[in-house]
């Protein structure tokens, strides 16, 4: 398997005078955050050491040096800077657990083993994920009725897709 950006948080607004900033961690564990170098989408590479709740200094990070932002005009310039890890450094999924990158690019097969497309996209607002067939962008909650089998090794889902949503055969 590739290994992926996966976007781990953002960085908000200026916390104070000095530089720090906060932080929108997407994690259940912020501290995986502080643990690893994060890159943004302009490849520039920052560490993070948390001050308080959601609250942390952010260094750029060049080679083996580390530059710490100690100006609050500097530190608003990062408002808005996506933070990405590999998906290698994250631990491997518990049994019945997935991240959820690791869903997109599988065959979406409906429940008699014929493949309806494939995930495009998981889509996730907070509510409950979705997975987005492709072609035709067909939405499918990500919940055990709706996506009873998840097969990463083997390569597919099965879907079982709500009485409101039709899903179509690839190429139809």
């Amino acid at each position: 398997m590739e290994d992926r950006l996966i976007l781990m948080g953002v960085i908000g607004k200026p916390h104070g005078v000095r530089g720090q900033v906060r932080v929108h961690c997407y994690g259940e564990d912020p501290e995986v955050l502080a643990a690893h170098v994060l890159v943004d989408v302009k490849g520039r590479r920052f560490a993070l050491d948390w001050a308080h709740d959601n609250v942390a200094w952010v260094s750029e990070v060049s080679g083996s040096t580390k530059r710490r932002i100690t100006d609050r005009d500097e530190a608003a310039r990062l408002t808005n800077a996506e933070l990405f890890l590999p998906r290698s450094v994250l631990p491997e999924a518990e049994e019945e657990e997935f991240y959820l990158t690791d869903l997109i690019g599988l065959a979406a097969h409906d429940e008699s083993g014929k493949v309806i497309g494939k995930v495009g996209n998981v889509l996730d607002y907070g509510a409950g994920a979705s997975l987005e067939l492709s072609p035709g962008g067909t939405l499918i909650p990500f919940t055990r009725a709706c996506v009873p089998q998840v097969q990463i090794a083997d390569g597919y889902v099965v879907v079982n897709p709500p009485l409101e949503v039709e899903a179509k055969e690839a190429g139809e």
